[in-house]
C-alpha cells in the first residue's frame, strides 16, 4: 500500500522503519514538524523522525502548520492509500483525514479510551495502572476519539519509568501497525467505537508539573518520580545552611517505613537522603542538584554536609 507517514517524536521511529522494511508498503513521503531552536545557544535541531530518515531519499515535508492549504495539497497529490500518524504534535484538519483511499490511522500510546491526550505514558505510570499498550484507531476530528482498529497491551513493570515505557511502546507499535495494515488490505479490519463514558485525559505537562507535593503519600510521589523521568522531571526545593534554595531533581527513590512532617528531612548522612511524605518517606537514590551533575544521593550529602534545611516541605 502507498503510505504517507506523519510524525515527529522518537516513539514513531521503529514504526516508520518497519514501513520502510516492508515489501508490501511504499512510503511516499514523511511529514514532520519544522526544525526548532534548542539549548542555551538556540541551535536549530531537527525532530527525531527527520534525524533518523532524512537520508532515505523519501520526500520530507515540514510545514509550520499542517492546516494550511499548501501542505494539504502536497499530501493530496501523493494519492496515498493510508496515512499513518504517530506523535506528530499538531491536530490534523478534516481535509487531511479524508485524503487517503482507505484510512487515516493514528497510533496512540495508551489503551483508549483511557488516557486520551498528549501525555498518556506519564499518566499511566503516575496513576498506578497495571497495564498499558498501543491503540491503532481510525482518525476523526476529536481528541483521540476515533473508532479502534486494534490494540496491543502489556503489564507495566514495578520499576517502569517514563523513558523505559516509551521505548517498550515504540517497539510494539511497529508490529501493531503492520498487523493493522494487513487487516485493512484484506478488507476485514474491525472498527470498534470507543466508550466515551470510560474516557480519561492526559493533558500536556509543564516543567512545574514535576514539583513534588510532600503532603501526598510516598507511593504517589514515587510513581510521579518514575513517570516524569526524564520529562518533565520530578523535583523539590532544598537548601544548605549557607546557600540559597535550589531545585533538586529526583530520578529515583525507594519507599521506606519512616515518618515525619511532610517535606522534613528524615536523614541526610552516610545512608543518603530521605524525606518524609504524607505517609511514610522516600529514600532518594539518584538526584541532581541545580547546576551540578547527576549523582547518588549519598554523594550529594557528602558534598553538602550542611544540607538540606526544610525548604523541601514547601508546597506548590
Amino acid at each position: 500500500m502507498r503510505v504517507v507517514f506523519i510524525g515527529t517524536g522518537a516513539i514513531g521511529v521503529p514504526t516508520l522503519r518497519a514501513l520502510f522494511n516492508s515489501k508490501e508498503h511504499t512510503v511516499l513521503a514523511i511529514v514532520t514538524q519544522p526544525d526548532k531552536p534548542v539549548g542555551r545557544h538556540q541551535r536549530m535541531k531537527p525532530p527525531p523522525i527527520k534525524e533518523a530518515f532524512s537520508r532515505d531519499g523519501v520526500p520530507l515535508l515540514q510545514p509550520g502548520r499542517i492546516k494550511e492549504q499548501e501542505p494539504i495539497e502536497e499530501i493530496r497529490a501523493l494519492a496515498p492509500d493510508i496515512v499513518v500518524v504517530m506523535a506528530y504534535g499538531q491536530i490534523l484538519p478534516r481535509q487531511v483525514i479524508q485524503i487517503p483511499r482507505l484510512a487515516c490511522l493514528n497510533l496512540h500510546a495508551s489503551l483508549l479510551p483511557r488516557w486520551r491526550g498528549a501525555t498518556p505514558i506519564q499518566a499511566a505510570i503516575a496513576a498506578g495502572d497495571r497495564e498499558t499498550g498501543i491503540t491503532i484507531m481510525y482518525m476523526d476530528e476529536g481528541l483521540d476519539t476515533g473508532d479502534i482498529l486494534l490494540q496491543r497491551n502489556f503489564e507495566i513493570r514495578p520499576e517502569e519509568t517514563g523513558e523505559s515505557l516509551h521505548h517498550r511502546l515504540a517497539e510494539i507499535a511497529a508490529d501493531a501497525l503492520v498487523e493493522s495494515l494487513r487487516l485493512l488490505s484484506g478488507g476485514n479490519a474491525p472498527r470498534t467505537p470507543q466508550d466515551n463514558a470510560l474516557a480519561t485525559y492526559a493533558p500536556k505537562l509543564s516543567r512545574e508539573a514535576g514539583r513534588i507535593n510532600w503532603t501526598q503519600p510516598a507511593e504517589v510521589i514515587e510513581r510521579q518520580i518514575r513517570a516524569y523521568n526524564p520529562w518533565p522531571g520530578a523535583f523539590t526545593t532544598v537548601a544548605a545552611k549557607s546557600e540559597k534554595s535550589r531545585h533538586l531533581k529526583i530520578f529515583s527513590a525507594v519507599i521506606i517505613d519512616q515518618t515525619g512532617p511532610p517535606g522534613e528531612i528524615v536523614y541526610a548522612d552516610g545512608r543518603g537522603l530521605a524525606i518524609a511524605a504524607g505517609s511514610r518517606a522516600l529514600s532518594l537514590q539518584e538526584v541532581q542538584l541545580e547546576g551540578k551533575r547527576r549523582v547518588a544521593a549519598a554523594e550529594l550529602v557528602r558534598g553538602y554536609p550542611g544540607i538540606l534545611t526544610v525548604a523541601a516541605n514547601r508546597r506548590p
